[in-house]
C-alpha cells in the first residue's frame, strides 16, 4: 500500500536535493505517492502568497511531509515559511540529530548529540512592533507605567511568551524521545539567571518534568552561553539538549559545527500528530540549478521520516549507504572534498546515484 506523503520541493536548490531525497527513499523501498505543493518566493512572485492554504491542507490530509529549503528574506519581505508552519501545524518540537559520519572534516569524532528545540514561543512567537508605531508607543508607555523602566522611544521590540504547558510538553517530549532511542540523559538549556519569569519557568517546568522520568533518564540543566563553551570543550559529555526556541535555533547550528557544518544535519519538526521533515541549511540560491550542492542533509531528513513512519529498516538500508559513500569519499559534492575546487567532485545527482548504488549492491 502506498504511503502518501506531502512533498514541498522549496525554492534555490530545494527542487535539486528534494529529487536526490525521493529517489533515494524510493530507492530504500518505500512505495510512496508523492502529494507536491509549492511555498516559498517563486510563489510569492505568482500568487502574492509565499504559503498557499492547500500546502497547509495538504500536510494536514497526509500527516508527514518532506520539504526542502525555502527562502527567509533578512529585515524585510514575508515572514519565514517555516515559522509558520511550525505555528499553523502546532508542530512544537524540532528535532535536530548532530551525528559524526567518518569522512567529513570536523575537529571532533564520535559526535552524538540531539538538539530538541521548543518551535512555537520565544522569540520566534513573531511577536514584534515597529519602530515608531502607535501600538510600540503604547508598549513603551505601559512598561514604564507599570515597571518604571524605560525604553528609548526609537525602539523596535519583540514580546517573548514562554508557557507552562508549551515548557512541559517540549521537556516531556525530549525524555520520550530519549527513552524511545535508548538515550541516557536529557539536558535543559536556559537564561534563568537573567530572564527569571520566562526562561525560569521553562526551568521550573523541566525540573518538575523531570521527577517523571527519573529513575529511567539522568537530568541536568546548564546556562545558555555556558553550555555553548561546555559544547565546545567536552561535547561527550552531553546527550539530548532541550531548550527554548531561540537558543535552540543557535546551539543546534553549533552542534551542526561540530559534526562538519549544515550540509550533513538533518531535522524535524513534529507535533502530536504531524511531522514535517527537512534539512536544517537554507535555500542557497546562488546554487541554484548548478547541480553542485550537497544533498545529504535532506537525505538524513529522510532517514528521520522513515524511521517516523515505522520504516525503521528502511531507514537503516539508507544511513548505511550516505555513510559508505561519505566514508569513501569519492562521490561526494565539493563541500566534502579536501580541496573545494577538486574537480573529481559529484554533483548533486551523482551523489545521490552513488547511494542509490550502494543500496543496489
Amino acid at each position: 500500500m502506498k504511503r502518501k506523503i506531502t512533498l514541498i520541493p522549496g525554492d534555490g536548490i530545494g527542487p535539486e536535493i528534494t529529487e536526490a531525497a525521493v529517489r533515494c527513499i524510493e530507492a530504500a523501498g518505500l512505495d510512496a505517492e508523492w502529494d507536491i505543493r509549492h511555498a516559498g518566493g517563486d510563489v510569492m512572485e505568482k500568487t502574492g502568497e509565499p504559503l498557499p492554504p492547500d500546502v497547509i491542507e495538504s500536510i494536514r490530509k497526509n500527516r508527514v511531509a518532506i520539504k526542502g529549503p525555502i527562502v527567509t528574506p533578512v529585515g524585510s519581505g514575508f515572514r519565514s515559511i517555516n515559522v509558520r508552519l511550525r505555528k499553523e501545524l502546532d508542530l512544537y518540537a524540532c528535532v535536530r540529530p548532530c551525528k559524526s559520519y567518518k569522512g567529513v572534516r570536523s575537529r571532533y569524532e564520535n559526535i552524538d548529540l540531539v538538539v530538541i528545540r521548543e518551535n512555537t514561543e520565544g522569540l520566534y512567537a513573531g511577536i514584534e512592533f515597529k519602530k515608531g508605531e502607535k501600538a510600540t508607543e503604547k508598549i513603551i508607555k505601559a512598561i514604564k507605567d507599570t515597571r518604571g523602566k524605560i525604553i528609548k522611544k526609537d525602539s523596535g521590540i519583540s514580546i517573548k511568551p514562554i508557557s507552562e504547558s508549551g515548557s512541559k510538553r517540549i521537556v516531556r517530549f525530549a525524555f520520550e524521545y530519549a527513552l524511545k532511542n535508548k538515550r541516557r540523559k536529557v539536558t535543559a538549556v536556559h537564561k534563568a539567571n537573567i530572564m527569571k519569569y520566562t526562561d525560569g519557568l521553562f526551568l521550573e517546568c523541566a525540573r518538575e518534568v523531570a521527577k517523571e522520568y527519573e529513575a529511567r533518564i539522568e537530568f541536568e540543566d546548564r546556562i545558555v552561553d555556558n553550555m555553548c563553551m561546555q559544547l565546545i570543550q567536552k561535547p561527550e559529555l552531553y546527550d539530548c539538549i532541550v531548550l527554548p526556541n531561540l537558543y535552540g535555533d543557535i546551539i543546534s547550528d553549533l552542534c551542526a559545527g561540530l559534526v562538519g557544518g549544515l550540509g550533513v544535519a538533518p531535522g524535524a519538526n513534529i507535533g502530536d500528530d504531524i511531522a514535517l521533515f527537512e534539512p536544517t541549511h537554507g535555500s542557497a540560491p546562488k546554487y541554484k540549478g548548478k547541480n553542485k550542492v550537497n544533498p545529504a542533509a535532506i537525505i538524513l531528513s529522510a532517514v528521520m521520516m522513515l524511521r517516523y513512519i515505522n520504516e525503521g529498516a528502511l531507514a537503516a538500508k539508507l544511513e548505511r549507504a550516505v555513510a559508505s559513500v561519505i566514508r569513501k569519499g569519492e562521490a561526494v559534492t565539493y563541500d566534502m572534498k579536501n580541496d573545494r575546487n577538486d574537480p573529481t567532485a559529484a554533483g548533486t545527482k551523482e551523489m545521490a546515484d552513488a547511494i542509490i548504488g550502494e543500496m543496489a549492491g
